[in-house]
């Protein structure tokens, strides 16, 4: 069996915040490990594709990473741990036995999908996957598109499906014109986040942005071939080929929960110095509260230096992280769903897709505990990954523990894991 991997640091997720984490603490002396996923570094956010260049700030940031001296491990899915921080990962069915003296979690996060009538339609996708499937080289050219979802990354899913040759029909955002126009003001001591949203907006001009609207059903004969629209007087149909709709995202806490970290909200509950309630275990980015990846730079700068005993050089980040957690207040407050997008559903409306589990079987259900009894709801590849989130807006059920493996793997990887234990 292989020697466990080992450093001072390690880092779980190569998003901004885990490569600002990793460069960080790298930077002030530490031996750091960084493992992630995917094939390179950036998370979905700055995922590299086929297409068009990485913004500047990831370029620079990865660039840092790679020149700080930490270890990056790609392809690595963490499915188990236990504390001390000891992490067993799946890298392309290698199994990974990891150890660090701190531990620091940067997770991510992933879409809100809301049930309705048809979302499980062939050709209806979420907005950030969209932006995946892009970045990756699939073609959106000719094809007629509505976007309709909330929160500020349907401007750049829009401005990219435009470049691509996309047909946009219109992009729906869900919250009041009032609440967009409210947060845009808001935004007057960050000019350039402005222009951004204006530069944004340039690209898809032929196309209308409406607020205030939302999607009713999606309708196809086992394909989708056009989506209804209301704005809560008023309903219309338009016709398509892709429907991306989605509603914000939901912080990636399983790792943290089953390492016994404090939770608030859904989210991670950390301290000032991005700690957890569990000694040598920090947390940043997406899983602490959706703030965008400029919190999320800030947030695991802040981490890095702490986990690698250079706290102190992180004051100025401290102020600059109290003013963009400020934003995101803001952001969570004008894009929250509106009621009347958990009032859609049908009785044949399906809410758990990895089993097929509809509306209706869910009336004589209290908990979410409970429909995992009755009707498997939450037991699927996803494990809940979807329908939870769902289910805690529609229903208000509380996630159901979280149990390892946290990610699908081989039965092989289980035994595997279960050997180490054993050896140590």
């Amino acid at each position: 069996m292989s020697e466990p991997l080992q450093a001072r640091v390690v880092v779980v997720g190569a998003g901004p915040a885990g490569i600002a984490a990793a460069t960080v603490a790298a930077g002030a002396g530490s031996s750091v490990l960084l493992l992630d996923e995917a094939s390179a570094p950036g998370g979905q956010i700055w995922r590299s594709g086929s297409r068009g260049r990485q913004p500047a700030t990831a370029r620079r940031w990865i660039d840092r990473l790679g020149r700080s001296g930490a270890r990056v491990v790609s392809e690595a899915t963490v499915i188990d741990a236990e504390f001390p921080p000891c992490l067993y990962a799946d890298q392309r069915g290698r199994h990974l036995e990891v150890r660090g003296d701190r531990v620091i979690l940067a997770t991510g996060s992933r879409e809100l999908f809301l049930p309705f009538p048809g979302w499980t339609l062939p050709g209806v996708l979420g907005v950030g996957g969209a932006q995946a499937l892009s970045k990756t080289g699939v073609s959106f050219r000719d094809r007629r598109v509505v976007i309709a979802g909330s929160g500020p990354l349907l401007l750049p899913v829009a401005a990219a499906l435009a470049r691509d040759g996309a047909l946009l029909v219109t992009v729906a955002e869900q919250a009041p014109r009032s609440s967009v126009m409210a947060f845009a003001l808001g935004l007057w001591r960050q000019p350039s986040k402005l222009l951004e949203a204006g530069r944004l907006r340039v690209a898809f001009a032929s196309c209308r942005y409406r607020m205030g609207v939302w999607v009713e059903k999606a309708l196809g004969d086992g394909l989708l071939s056009s989506v209804t629209l209301t704005d809560g007087s008023k309903s219309w149909t338009e016709t398509c080929d892709i429907l991306c709709s989605s509603y914000g995202l939901v912080p990636n806490v399983e790792l943290a929960r089953w390492l016994g970290c404090s939770m608030q909200g859904g989210m991670v509950e950390v301290d000032d110095d991005q700690a957890t309630s569990v000694d040598s275990v920090f947390c940043a980015g997406e899983p602490t509260g959706i703030g965008g990846s400029d919190l999320a730079l800030v947030e695991g700068q802040i981490a890095g230096l702490v986990a690698a005993g250079a706290g102190s050089e992180s004051e100025v980040l401290k102020r600059q992280r109290a003013a963009l957690r400020r934003i995101a207040s803001r952001m969570e407050e004008s894009f929250r769903p509106r009621k009347e997008l958990l009032r859609r559903m049908e009785g044949a409306t399906t809410i758990c897709r990895c089993e097929d589990v509809t509306w209706d079987r869910l009336d004589a259900v209290t908990s979410f505990r409970q429909a995992k009894l009755y009707t498997r709801v939450g037991m699927g590849a996803c494990q809940g990954r979807v329908c939870g989130a769902a289910l805690q807006l529609l229903k208000g059920w509380q996630a159901d523990k979280v149990r390892s493996p946290l990610k699908p793997c081989r039965v092989g990887e289980l035994l595997a894991g279960e050997s180490s234990s054993e050896a140590i």
